[in-house]
């Protein structure tokens, strides 16, 4: 038995087949489909069945990856404990994000970051909230940063920042002609959504006091339900409705007119906490000390603490 071989059983049970796990591990599939033979021979039981598409551990197969992981893991530690005493800041960091953060803080500190951690290869998946903690709990990602939710279940978390929300307007709305919007203000049937999933969905639902079903049983207007924000956006310069946006993007609005669009909330001001989460395991900390030092460099001081704010999940 190699660590090789126990690296080429996590790489399948991922992908769910040979070929693509093959591609993962750089090995052609014959290589790679040889030494898990070889494995089963040694153990003396089959790890996978082949007559499924994706193809699945057996039961004693599901027991041995669990085990496999768990070797690994304690290789991959024994290799940060000498980083860290060595002061290095090498390797890898699989970071998954959810859309509506991604879109607007990687810009700010990515290029700082790779910068001076050169040797440090930052993997990034946008994906939705569901995702990141699935992701987590199967040791595809090492961190997530998401909005947080009041109940992590069993994950770990860190606070980044508190971000307001704002609304955007469509132009001639009723509500232009007020400096500040306070919740009460807020009509769900007015809102154009992102679709199920983003955590940015629900977030609104929350800020206007309302529901789901009420708002599709209300609306009697198109219904789009877009997976990116932008889109949103540009919706609501046709005057189809109004969106919640986060704070950091209104760094890039550059257009005026859209700028006379944003109306801010009144005390308690509607937020998000966003922060890393990641499993008990996690054990790349100084390289996520790194990436929240990075980070929290770019982040707007007045955001570092929640002040006269409303979280909202």
């Amino acid at each position: 038995m190699t660590l090789t071989q126990l690296e080429y059983l996590i790489a399948i049970e991922r992908f769910g087949n040979f070929s693509e796990a093959a591609k993962s591990c750089f090995v052609t599939q014959p290589t790679l489909s040889m030494q898990i033979q070889k494995l089963e021979d040694e153990l003396g039981v089959k790890i996978f069945r082949r007559d499924k598409q994706p193809i699945e551990p057996t039961d004693i197969g599901r027991k041995i990856l669990e085990q496999a992981k768990l070797i690994l893991k304690e290789k991959e530690k024994l290799h940060i404990i000498l980083q860290m005493e060595r002061g290095e800041f090498v390797g890898s960091l699989r970071v998954a994000i959810i859309p509506t953060i991604s879109s607007y803080l990687l810009p700010m500190f990515l290029s700082n970051f790779t910068k001076k951690y050169p040797d440090v290869e930052l993997i990034i998946d946008e994906v939705t909230t569901d995702e990141v903690i699935a992701g987590l709990e199967k040791n595809h990602f090492d961190i997530g940063i998401i909005a947080l939710r009041s109940n992590q279940e069993n994950l770990l978390t860190e606070t980044l920042y508190y971000e307001p929300f704002v609304a955007f307007l469509p132009p001639e709305h009723k509500l232009i002609k007020k400096k500040k919007l306070s919740q009460d203000d807020l009509n769900v049937n007015d809102f154009l959504l992102l679709k199920e999933g983003h955590c940015l969905r629900e977030q609104t639902l929350s800020v206007c006091r309302s529901n789901e079903n009420e708002w599709i049983e209300k609306s009697s207007k198109v219904v789009f339900e877009s997976g990116n924000l932008e889109t949103l956006i540009k919706l609501v310069d046709q005057k189809f409705g109004m969106t919640l946006l986060p704070y950091l993007a209104l760094q890039y609005i550059k257009d005026k007119k859209k700028l006379n669009q944003i109306r801010e909330f009144n005390n308690p001001v509607p937020k998000r906490e966003v922060g890393f989460i990641y499993t008990h395991t996690f054990i790349k900390k100084h390289l996520s000390n790194a990436l929240k030092e990075e980070i929290l460099k770019v982040i707007p001081d007045e955001l570092k603490q929640n002040k006269n704010g409303l979280i909202v999940h």
